[in-house]
């Protein structure tokens, strides 16, 4: 793809420029009177958190969606959740399809990087049964929560409820429209409805473990050996990050709670802590030993090729498994018997390392700039740069410094590090030359 002259755009830019550009396209639509039922508009900073929030499905607000933002500006924001969770290129392939043109060799090539592809090969097909599937999935989660919306809401209100919720919970953004009964009370009054819980589950998990996955499975059905080891990974991985919270929240957290009570609600809090956002429970009650073992799992989010951000799943594995191959003293890397390359060694590394900075940077800077205790920012900073949205309530009372920082997190967090790395390196010569080797002593 061609910029001005000679310059070109390439695949890692076209992604990372593409997410500003939605993002402040929605800041300034949300921006307009009409967008708000405050009199005289939106500030822009605020507008700008909430658009990031949303092109990057996190579900961090400083305004309560219902209560606030009209019905015009509700459904801007469901525009920009479909389009930031689907990614702004496979958005574009979806208009190109509708009008019937040819998807160059270069398209495909950004189609590969913005949706984790392995290969080239295969990948409109793969395009097209990742659009037509975030839609199907989306019109059956609308219709499973519609009795449950017409019920508590009624039936115009319930319509737009059901969908709302439904696109917001597979594309793991969080944002809720709740605020219609008391502002910022997410899912808790359907704590206990089954119907809810389960679909909203159904669609986070569906929208998290990522479209290859489900490429897999639709191509080899139950057929475990016939999968990738990406997938396998996958859902491996996803099945612990998903089982050891629940349990924590069974055992721990929810004893207030009869025991056969607490099934739901430890099961959706462990479901929605990664990268969904939406919760059912209160966590300003969550020790501090619980919100410890929230931030680490939100930091890790949800898998490559979904609409979860984070480091992925499939990160933490290989960290894993290169552990156990150094406490063992062997020479390769194995997981599932197949060897992993050193190149995803190398950038499961990096990535960790990026994250933990970032994490930790930020949360301090925002501790000090708002004088409050460092484990509740270190939990927002999680949740912004793990692209989750829950929050512990100190959201609308942070400074614009402080927001800014968040919003740097949210962005970062959707596109990935090590995209905007690559973007910002393109151009760049790969230099080859092997320097003298030397042993140098760790640990």
């Amino acid at each position: 793809m061609r910029g001005f002259g000679n310059f070109r755009l390439t695949a890692f830019q076209i992604i990372a420029f593409g997410f500003i550009a939605l993002i402040l396209l929605g800041a300034l639509l949300l921006s307009l009177p009409l967008s708000s039922r405050a009199a005289g508009g939106t500030g822009f900073l605020d507008c700008l958190f909430t658009a990031t929030s949303a092109v990057c499905v996190t579900g961090l607000v400083v305004r309560d969606t219902a209560s606030y933002w009209s019905p015009f500006g509700q459904a801007v924001i469901l525009v920009l959740i479909q389009i930031g969770g689907m990614g702004i290129v496979t958005a574009a392939v979806s208009l190109a399809f509708l009008s019937g043109r040819k998807i160059g060799l270069m398209q495909r090539t950004v189609m590969q990087e913005s949706i984790s592809a392995p290969q080239v090969g295969g990948i409109v097909r793969l395009t097209r049964f990742m659009i037509l599937g975030a839609f199907a999935a989306e019109a059956a989660g609308a219709l499973l929560l519609l009795p449950a919306m017409i019920g508590a809401f009624g039936v115009p209100k319930g319509i737009w409820y059901a969908v709302f919720h439904s696109v917001s919970a597979f594309c793991n953004a969080g944002f809720d429209l709740m605020g219609a009964r008391e502002p910022f009370s997410s899912l808790t009054a359907f704590r206990q409805s089954v119907p809810v819980n389960l679909t909203v589950m159904l669609l986070i998990t569906a929208g998290g473990i990522g479209f290859l996955v489900w490429d897999d499975i639709r191509t080899h059905k139950f057929r475990w050996s016939a999968y990738r080891l990406h997938s396998k990974t996958v859902l491996l991985t996803s099945l612990i990050l998903v089982a050891v919270p629940a349990l924590w929240f069974f055992f721990f957290e929810l004893r207030e709670l009869a025991p056969g009570e607490r099934v739901l609600p430890a099961l959706f809090q462990s479901v929605t802590l990664r990268t969904a956002g939406f919760n059912t429970v209160d966590f300003g009650h969550i020790s501090e030993s619980g919100r410890a073992m929230m931030i680490f799992w939100m930091l890790v989010g949800g898998s490559p090729g979904s609409t979860a951000g984070g480091m992925k799943t499939t990160t933490v594995a290989v960290l894993f498994v290169t552990a156990l191959t150094v406490f063992r003293r062997r020479e390769q890397v194995h997981m599932l018997g197949r060897r992993i390359g050193d190149d995803a060694v190398r950038s499961a590394v990096a990535i960790l390392l990026m994250y933990a900075v970032l994490f930790l940077v930020s949360g301090a800077a925002i501790s000090r700039i708002e004088r409050l205790p460092l484990l509740t920012c270190l939990f927002e900073t999680a949740s912004a740069l793990g692209t989750v949205g829950l929050t512990l309530g100190i959201t609308g009372s942070l400074s614009p410094v402080s927001r800014v920082i968040l919003i740097v997190l949210m962005y970062l967090g959707r596109v990935g590090g090590l995209t905007l790395i690559y973007a910002a390196q393109s151009g760049r010569k790969v230099s080859k030359n092997t320097l003298p080797l030397e042993k140098i002593t760790v640990g």
